[in-house]
């Protein structure tokens, strides 16, 4: 790679290599879209800011990857409508449908592979309900030893360079096409690399939190890229916040389905929930979801969780005598993987999890820029509010084979871009981890279980004041160019989810605001983030958007 200043800031890089498809993102969606282009014959390039099998799909931190879809063909229409009615109407029923009937295909796809899934033994126990779901389904759950062997085996013998503890920092286009990416790879440097076709697969954005159930390279960058590059954000004030262990064994997922079987203690020692006289009635409908909902009166759980900042719990004597396989399953994790028996002290408190909303897509995992595809948690659209549980996994499965497919079929019928070089703007911008965890606490105070409206007015003023502190400073150091292009992405996603949250005056799914706490009919419209002539809009679709520039 060669490279050459140009005025105070800008770089001229070289393109270091060309290929038909780059793949970023290396979770369950990611490794999907790198193995389908792979094995259409095209050249894939898959990045990965972690190690490859990283993300959510392989947090460290949670038991398993479960998985669901519909019991029989006959089971899809109403899997498609417990997805719309859990959704509150935020989800896209074309989209919806399509992924349904993607869901059986793509775990037979799988199994086919040889990869090996875990059966529940006793399905018909109640636990086995996915969460929020009125009924059982076909349950799975994908074994990680056994996917990453599988899936490994197979990128090897297709032409995918791996690229692990590498970031994309900037996309690049040419006439509104896609011709590459600038990217940032450790222990090697910024370098631009040429494509037909890139795929996001990015996974959320847990990094704008304190408190965060993912790993660190689920950091948001994925969606503002797409949004800079001119795709469409839907749905991002949805997003599941969940207990987690706060001790002994930080960052990991409470079982939720345990809820029914604890007392919930405050740091003085008394009984959380005891105001209420149905509170045992409470806790055994909070053990049928894993993130918070405003949808039901379980939320009481949530509220104390967050009132009390750190919970006690204590379980009662009958799960020891009657324990259900689901949460044996669970202590048996507990045990192989953190040392942990039911008879530790624990307490909990409430993370940030998983997104529900993102890049909107259409059914092939294309956006509205071309050679553009996204998949997986960096998308939107196919959930809502609230999420069924196991479809997380079944949205990576799915949607990250599409993306593979259609990235390939465009990748094939394009020519190759001659463009020989780009100009990277190499800034960096002092102070960053203190401005960093500045915008994490304005995050974690404002977009978490409990919003409202002038904490949200205070929180985006926050925002623009950290903002004013980003003095771009010109720098020849690859890495703290790459940390600032990733907090500047960061502080201007944060900003539009803000503003989104403020929009929506009123509690919907995982959406709760704390001065607007019911449904309200006057909402029931998505909120959509676009990028315009270097500013990003915030409305209700599709036409009612409110300017924000963002300097």
């Amino acid at each position: 790679m060669t490279t050459r200043w140009s005025g105070s800031r800008k770089m001229r890089l070289s393109k270091s290599k060309n290929f038909d498809v780059i793949v970023v993102g290396a979770g369950i969606a990611g490794i999907r879209a790198a193995i389908k282009a792979g094995e259409a014959g095209c050249s894939v390039l898959l990045l990965s800011g972690g190690p490859i099998f990283s993300g959510s799909s392989f947090y460290p931190g949670t038991w398993g990857l479960g998985l669901i879809g519909p019991e029989s063909p006959a089971d899809e229409e109403d899997l498609v409508q417990s997805i719309l009615k859990v959704g509150c109407g935020m989800a896209d029923e074309k989209l919806v449908r399509s992924f349904v009937s993607g869901i059986g295909p793509a775990i037979s796809e799988i199994k086919g592979m040889g990869i090996r899934l875990k059966e529940a033994k006793k399905q018909n126990e109640k636990d086995f309900i996915p969460c929020f779901d009125h009924k059982h389904r076909a349950w799975h759950g994908i074994l990680f030893e056994s996917a990453k062997e599988v899936f490994s085996k197979r990128l090897s013998e297709l032409t995918v360079e791996q690229m692990p503890f590498s970031e994309l920092l900037e996309i690049t286009k040419r006439d509104g096409q896609i011709t590459g990416g600038v990217v940032f790879q450790k222990g090697k440097g910024i370098q631009w690399f040429g494509c037909k076709a890139l795929v996001l697969a990015t996974g959320g954005y847990g990094g704008l939190f304190e408190r965060r159930l993912t790993t660190n390279d689920v950091t948001g960058m994925g969606q503002w890229l797409g949004l800079q590059s001119g795709c469409t954000l839907i749905n991002m004030e949805f997003m599941q916040m969940m207990p987690g262990y706060v001790t002994p064994c930080s960052k990991t997922i409470f079982n939720e389905k345990a809820f029914r079987f604890v007392s919930l203690y405050g740091q003085e020692g008394n009984n959380l929930l005891e105001k209420f006289p149905n509170q045992w009635e409470i806790l055994i409908e909070r053990s049928t979801h894993g993130p918070f909902t405003s949808r039901l009166p379980s939320r009481e759980v949530d509220f104390a969780l967050v009132k009390e900042g750190e919970v006690k719990v204590e379980y009662q004597p009958e799960i020891r005598n009657h324990m259900p396989e689901f949460i044996k399953t669970y202590f048996d994790w507990l045990w192989e993987q953190k040392h942990l028996t039911i008879d530790d002290e624990v307490t909990i408190s409430m993370f940030a999890h998983a997104a529900n909303g993102g890049i909107r897509i259409r059914e092939d995992a294309s956006t509205e820029v071309k050679g553009l595809f996204a998949c997986g948690e960096v998308t939107g659209g196919m959930h809502g509010a609230d999420r069924l549980g196991g479809l997380s996994t079944a949205n990576g499965l799915v949607f990250g084979g599409r993306a593979g497919k259609s990235a390939a079929d465009y990748a094939k019928r394009t020519g190759v871009d001659q463009t020989k070089y780009c100009y990277f703007d190499f800034w960096e911008i002092p102070k960053r981890e203190i401005i960093r965890k500045g915008m994490q606490t304005i995050m974690t105070g404002a977009a978490m279980v409990v919003r409202e409206g002038k904490a949200l007015t205070n929180a985006v003023e926050s925002i623009d004041t950290l903002m004013e502190r980003c003095i771009q400073k010109p720098t020849t150091d690859p890495k703290a160019a790459a940390a600032s292009r990733r907090l500047w992405g960061q502080l201007h996603l944060a900003r539009a989810i803000l503003q989104a949250e403020l929009l929506r005056s009123e509690s919907r799914g995982s959406h709760y605001r704390k001065d607007f706490p019911e449904l309200s009919a006057n909402f029931g419209r998505r909120i959509q983030i676009c990028w315009r002539e270097g500013g990003f809009r915030v409305g209700f679709e599709p036409q009612e958007f409110e300017r924000r520039e963002i300097g």
